[in-house]
């Protein structure tokens, strides 16, 4: 195995080993403070963090405001006071060492109002941003401002050179690694195009070579990239190592670090953790960002693909033309359908799933009517935790009154309430658990024999071995 050197990021000499920063709450100050005291960088989830009362207890973030709007300025509120909190404890823990960055989604709701407020408190305490889930054009200009680097995420070369041409070239000095994330293998939301196919994961290294080569025609030449998505044992990647068709390069860790001592997340989800096999890892594109991302295949993705499948299309009107000639009658409403699909309907019908809510894309999906009470009630709910939801149609967007213009789609999901459930002790079952695709090695990899849980440092040093 290679010896990995310490590499220039954001303005200090570290391990180039990465702590992916996961929101909701599962990355904070404890977890990220330690990876930069063993010496890496530390990165602190600033989206949707939490905060304390006087007694070291978590404030629940309960919403009181009538409107969506309202409540979307309770939501940044509570997430500057959340972020600044966990950055001042990061802080304390690191020591020093290491570097600490913070991340946020661009597409999260209030992402730009949440940066800035976050760093005019805590501009001294963090060196760099990560970035992604988007096109963050602003994302230099602010980092410009408050003298931090910054760390866009990627998943092509092509998406970092539009980037550069229409605003980052203007921050040069500010720019301090690209992040390359695997949009097939990284846990959470990924960056997969429309040209590209869910089901056909690519090589990384030939689309890491294409985007050092991008960098160097913009003279970027020393700015790392950092590896993101599928990284576990180091030894698989050691000809990334000193690599000239690589550059200088980094290892971003997301998945790993959440099965650590001072990782935050409940002991039910370590346990869960431990017990994943291959292919546990579901690439899904049910997210209201209207991303793909990548999860554990439990009870809640498997009832979101069952709800899938129990979809036709319809019309209001018979219409012949299109096939729509069969009457179907749900409760008081009467839809015209395809003859083929009718009997499919009546049997849901009979099953339970006698509730048929409407999709954007003219489609009728039936659910039980516990379910129906609780998708429409958590749509009235909304906060607004994304800038475009295609739960409940909420845009952060006031010159469009606060809506995306299309129907809410009840085949999504509320996934600040799950996120947050499933942080601070819910089902592990019957919520969104986000995980990378390695994620099964947990359970093979004899470091975690036993059961067992390292500390921050003793995982650091274990990975810099090659394992």
């Amino acid at each position: 195995m290679k010896s990995l050197e310490p590499l220039m990021i954001s303005g200090k000499r570290v391990f180039p080993l990465i702590e992916g920063g996961k929101g909701i709450s599962a990355t904070n100050g404890e977890s990220s403070g330690a990876w930069a005291a063993a010496g890496g960088v530390g990165t602190v989830s600033c989206v949707n963090a939490d905060s304390y009362d006087e007694d070291g207890n978590v404030i629940s973030q309960v919403y009181h405001g009538k409107t969506r709007a309202e409540r979307h300025q309770e939501l940044i509120n509570y997430g500057i006071k959340g972020g600044v909190t966990q950055i001042q404890r990061a802080h304390e823990v690191a020591g020093g060492e290491g570097r600490l960055h913070i991340n946020v989604l661009w597409e999260m709701g209030g992402a730009e109002a949440v940066l800035h407020g976050v760093l005019e408190k805590t501009k001294d305490l963090v060196h760099g941003i990560t970035c992604g889930a988007g096109m963050p054009y602003r994302l230099s200009e602010i980092a410009a401002k408050y003298g931090v680097y910054y760390h866009p995420i990627i998943s092509s070369a092509r998406a970092f050179g539009i980037l550069w041409k229409r605003a980052y070239k203007k921050y040069a000095e500010w720019l301090g690694s690209v992040v390359y994330e695997d949009p097939w293998l990284a846990g959470g939301h990924n960056g997969l195009s429309n040209a590209e196919d869910p089901r056909q994961p690519q090589d990384p290294y030939p689309r890491v070579v294409a985007l050092r080569k991008v960098m160097n025609s913009f003279g970027l030449h020393k700015v790392p990239i950092i590896m993101a998505g599928g990284v576990w044992y180091l030894r698989d990647w050691e000809n990334w190592i000193d690599n000239p068709e690589i550059g200088p390069i980094a290892f971003q860790f997301g998945t790993r670090p959440l099965l650590t001592r001072e990782s935050p997340i409940p002991q039910k989800w370590k346990d869960a953790l431990l017990k994943l096999a291959k292919g546990d890892i579901l690439l899904h594109h049910f997210s209201p960002t209207g991303f793909y991302s990548s999860a554990v295949r439990n009870s809640f993705l498997r009832d979101l693909e069952e709800r899938e499948r129990r979809q036709i299309r319809f019309s209001a009107k018979p219409d012949p033309d299109e096939g729509y000639t069969s009457e179907l009658r749900v409760g008081r409403k009467t839809y015209y359908v395809r003859p083929e699909d009718k009997p499919r309907a009546e049997d849901w019908m009979l099953a339970g799933h006698s509730e048929a809510m409407k999709t954007p894309d003219d489609t009728l999906v039936f659910v039980t009517p516990e379910k129906a009470d609780t998708i429409r009630r958590d749509q009235r709910e909304c906060m607004g935790c994304l800038s475009a939801c295609k739960f409940s149609n909420w845009s952060d967007n006031p010159e469009t009154n606060y809506s995306t213009g299309r129907k809410a789609d009840p085949r999504s999901f509320c996934i600040q309430k799950t996120l947050m459930d499933i942080a601070h002790g819910g089902s592990t079952e019957h919520n969104l658990m986000f995980a990378g695709h390695s994620a099964y090695n947990f359970a093979t990899d004899p470091f975690y024999s036993n059961g067992f849980i390292p500390t921050v440092k003793q995982l650091v040093d274990r990975i810099l071995t090659g394992d």
